[in-house]
């Protein structure tokens, strides 16, 4: 059994992947649901936001970069990837949610819909017009991630950091899994544009370490093992004290 390996089955832990949103995009503040419209980029501030990525990540080593093929999430991080001497992988299971008839619709319109009201309230019922339903969205999603994971893990340890840049919603369903949230709970989930949410899997249960960060100290969040994560074993009597 190789070394790595080895070490995963030992201590029961896998990587650490960061969730980011792309950053502000041409179609966020117009008050359309984009979806997965072509041709939509990042804005100035979306640019901007992703060339920060840089230095917010400076400290963290990364031993993957994967996204959406939508457009604003590969411009997201093809800067972070090109500075790491690593490759942007795309995946479709990745992608932004088909929204099929509500795509580039105005988002005022669709709240008279009746099934906006679903989608806000019950989302795991949710299925848009000639597109996907939220929970098969979040199904493949967890099982695209869950997948990259396990093969990162096996091919450069349990210490893997990688990361994994996609949409809103798709993220909300990610999390709402490692939390063990039903799905109808995921609408309580903000995650902004360019944020970054981390979870470490392990064979026993995933450990959500950050939602929605936009700050700039994300050292906190390289593993240590110090939490208790590398073994499966959560915190008992509150904090870690670092």
């Amino acid at each position: 059994m190789p070394g790595s390996e080895r070490r995963i089955r030992m201590l029961g832990a896998v990587a650490t992947v960061i969730l980011l949103r792309h950053a502000r995009s041409t179609a966020n503040g117009t008050g359309t649901l984009a979806g997965r419209s072509p041709g939509v980029g990042l804005d100035e501030s979306g640019r901007a936001q992703a060339a920060g990525l840089l230095d917010r990540l400076a400290q963290v080593p990364l031993r993957a970069v994967l996204a959406s093929p939508l457009q604003r999430c590969v411009e997201t991080v093809t800067g972070l990837a090109t500075a790491r001497s690593l490759p942007v992988e795309t995946d479709e299971g990745l992608s932004e949610v088909d929204y099929g008839e509500w795509t580039g619709r105005r988002l005022e319109e669709l709240a008279e819909q009746p099934q906006w009201r679903v989608v806000q309230q019950h989302p795991s019922a949710a299925v848009f017009p000639g597109g996907e339903g939220l929970a098969q969205v979040q199904a493949r999603a967890v099982a695209a991630v869950r997948g990259h994971d396990t093969r990162l893990s096996s091919e450069y340890g349990p210490e893997t950091v990688w990361l994994v840049c996609t949409h809103g919603d798709v993220i909300k369903g990610v999390l709402a899994d490692a939390l063990g949230l039903h799905l109808d709970g995921f609408q309580r989930i903000v995650v902004e544009p360019c944020s970054l949410s981390v979870v470490r899997y392990t064979e026993t249960r995933p450990f959500v370490l950050r939602i929605n960060d936009t700050g700039a100290d994300l050292s906190g969040l390289i593993p240590s093992g110090e939490d208790g994560s590398a073994s499966g074993a959560a915190v008992v009597g509150g904090a870690s004290g670092r």
